[in-house]
């Protein structure tokens, strides 16, 4: 996940009905497109956080079409179970946006047709040709954010203001604190804390960092990217790394629960919509697209799930109170010590050989 100025992540629409026990959910969902006949039902494949069964239902309302969504809890998750062909019928997919580079280059995505959007001129300047993906010719970015840590300020007084907190309070925070189940994020902390890049390919570099997550492990509860936010609002844990929408979202349920972007820089990363090339209801796509691209919508949807929205029109419709919060929108000084996640290449089995190692 990464590099922006107003970016966001992880925005999506899910569920109403569940209708069995592997994460399905059935809603409704439409938009103000038609639907052509070609299917009655919309599959998506979303991170679990993105659920907003409001938008469901007026996107079913609107065309008619049924959305089956399903949910995942990382990158890898999704990628590995698109290659092994676990998720042939999805139509959108919601990868973050080094994600996307990975997907395009192994052929996997549509590229998407400019013609048959509406409203992709809402987007602010600099979401219309990232670096992952120029002039948006295979996604349409959903929402970014930061990736920070969430602390309960009552029982740590002294807040974490970098990610060397975690080792100098290792006793304080004893199996008391997650970290993410993500290698390229957790790595990337460590890296960056060390000084070095979030995307290293020196492997003396990367070694080190796997030491020093070493020591750290015997004081974690868990390597988690979802279930610390049920944990955290019960008291059993004092402190998570996560991305900046789940901890915005968790500290408006506890007040006590507070967001911070570590002062040596993190990640900055945008959640995308794409198109697979394995899609059976292109028009029910396109559909989906065009209704998260309404001002009013993309508005709403970052109220509800608190989310920063890359709608420049629909950010301009958020309530003051929203537009000048820091942790959905940082300042730019914040920003400039942030890397956006990138793909490495073969080095990336450096990475997934120390974290197999890490998690043995």
């Amino acid at each position: 996940m990464t590099n922006r100025r107003l970016f966001l992540k992880r925005m999506v629409a899910l569920s109403s009905l569940s209708l069995s026990s592997c994460g399905w959910r059935l809603a409704n969902v439409s938009t103000n497109y038609t639907n052509s006949g070609e299917s009655d039902s919309l599959s998506i494949y979303t991170w679990s956080q993105y659920t907003d069964p409001e938008l469901l239902s007026t996107f079913t309302t609107q065309t008619g079409i049924k959305v089956l969504a399903d949910t995942y809890d990382s990158n890898d998750m999704m990628l590995a179970k698109l290659q092994a062909g676990g998720i042939a019928t999805y139509s959108i997919i919601y990868p973050s946006d080094y994600m996307v580079e990975k997907m395009v280059e192994k052929n996997l995505l549509i590229e998407i047709n400019h013609q048959r959007l509406i409203g992709l001129e809402n987007l602010f300047p600099q979401f219309h040709n990232p670096r992952y993906d120029p002039n948006n010719h295979y996604s349409i970015p959903f929402n970014w954010g930061t990736t920070g840590l969430l602390y309960n300020s009552e029982k740590l007084t002294t807040p974490p203001e970098d990610w060397e907190y975690l080792w100098r309070n290792q006793d304080k925070l004893y199996k008391r604190m997650t970290l993410l189940n993500d290698v390229r994020e957790v790595m990337g902390a460590t890296l960056k804390m060390l000084g070095y890049s979030y995307n290293s390919q020196n492997e003396m570099e990367i070694k080190q960092a796997y030491e020093k997550l070493l020591s750290l492990k015997p004081a974690l509860a868990a390597f988690d990217t979802d279930a610390w936010q049920n944990q955290i609002l019960a008291g059993d844990l004092l402190l998570a790394m996560c991305y900046s929408a789940d901890g915005i979202k968790i500290s408006k349920e506890n007040a006590k629960l507070k967001y911070v972007i570590p002062r040596s820089g993190s990640s900055l990363w945008t959640d995308t919509i794409v198109i697979p090339k394995t899609a059976n209801n292109l028009p029910g796509a396109y559909s989906w697209i065009n209704l998260l691209l309404k001002p009013d919508v993309a508005a709403a949807i970052s109220k509800r799930l608190n989310i920063a929205t890359p709608n420049r029109a629909g950010f301009e419709q958020l309530p003051n109170q929203i537009q000048n919060n820091t942790n959905l929108f940082p300042p730019q000084g914040i920003l400039d010590k942030c890397e956006r996640v990138t793909p490495i290449g073969k080095f990336e089995e450096v990475y997934e050989r120390y974290w197999t190692q890490l998690l043995a």
